[in-house]
């Protein structure tokens, strides 16, 4: 585990994390079309360069998650000095050059395709780059990691070739275990979890086996360790618990694997995001440990400079920690979006 540093490590922490490209492949604002985007300024002073922002999950309804598409894509087009709207990688790079915050989305859950694989392409066009198949229960496409464990269905099958075909980032966070393994076995590009911890480390279904992680890894793909306290087994989201689930995938299948998705959850403000007669206990089952929904504690931006200073006290070299922050997923989306 990370060990006490002296300052000359944390100015050289601070550096490296303005040096290099940071992804951070997962972050939350509230779904509502009055969110501002001004606040992803924080991911910007913390030292990203790069951020996937969810616009909705199998909970919420097609008018919902079009209506703050909608209005996360005019924000993004009218602070082009802040932001830079990511659909390839030069998108990604041009943002770090010019000291600009590249921002894609991602959709969680394949309700919002309406049964129609076809949509996938639209969202596509639409500035979707990462999407995974169901959040948390069983849906007609794909199980969720909190439901019956289903394998994926005929139409699964098709939403794969789909996202395949769009060059989109096929994710399996809030899969279903056998859902998610037959998703990598279909997929024809790399495939990962862009907001999920080891298994082995915290015994939660939202966490990932090492089977899961094998495949993944089979597949050419990253898996993004998330500052949940939940999922680390730190109810307090700190650093040296996002560590040491770094360290776990480090030591057991090589830093090239290893990547962040912090999903930080931006705070409402005041802005009712929940879609009409939404039932938490659902969505987050109590009898997984869910507490009047999603009320847990998630490790803020803020943390990465920490994450490196603590990446340094592991003795990592620069070639694993670059990788680690951003390269690793760089490179993986650099296949998939082309």
């Amino acid at each position: 585990m990370a060990t006490a540093l002296s300052g000359e490590s944390a100015a050289r922490a601070g550096a490296k994390v303005r040096e290099w490209l940071v992804w951070d492949a997962h972050a939350c604002l509230p779904l509502h079309a009055a969110a501002d985007l001004a606040v992803l300024e924080r991911h910007s002073r913390a030292g990203c360069s790069f951020v996937s922002v969810n616009i909705g999950m199998d909970m919420n309804p097609l008018p919902q998650v079009m209506q703050v598409l909608a209005s996360f894509r005019a924000q993004l087009a009218s602070r082009s000095d802040l932001f830079v709207a990511a659909r390839t990688v030069a998108d990604v790079e041009r943002a770090q050059r010019t000291g600009r915050l590249a921002v894609a989305f991602d959709l969680e859950g394949a309700l919002p395709l309406c049964g129609e694989p076809r949509m996938v392409q639209l969202f596509a066009d639409l500035g979707v780059r990462q999407m995974h198949l169901a959040y948390n229960r069983n849906n007609p496409v794909a199980g969720g990691c909190y439901d019956d464990d289903m394998p994926l269905s005929p139409l699964g099958h098709r939403v794969v070739a789909a996202i395949n075909a769009a060059g989109i980032l096929m994710d399996c966070s809030h899969t279903g275990h056998r859902s998610s393994l037959d998703i990598m076995a279909a997929s024809t590009a790399p495939v990962i979890f862009s907001h999920a911890n080891p298994r082995a480390l915290c015994d939660d279904r939202r966490n990932v086996t090492d089977e899961q992680i094998r495949a993944c890894i089979a597949t050419g793909g990253i898996v993004c360790v998330n500052g949940v306290g939940r999922f680390l087994g730190d109810h307090a989201a700190r650093t040296p618990a996002i560590l040491r689930h770094i360290d776990y995938l480090v030591q057991t299948y090589g830093p090239e694997h290893v990547g962040l998705g912090i999903d930080y959850s931006y705070p409402a403000n005041g802005l009712d995001d929940d879609p009409p007669g939404l039932d938490k206990d659902y969505w987050w089952p109590p009898a997984h440990g869910y507490v009047g929904g999603l009320n847990i504690k998630i490790a803020s931006p803020e943390q990465l400079p920490e994450i490196v200073e603590g990446m340094l006290g592991l003795g990592y070299d620069d070639r694993a920690m670059a990788g680690i922050l951003g390269r690793n997923m760089l490179e993986v989306a650099r296949r998939v979006w082309g």
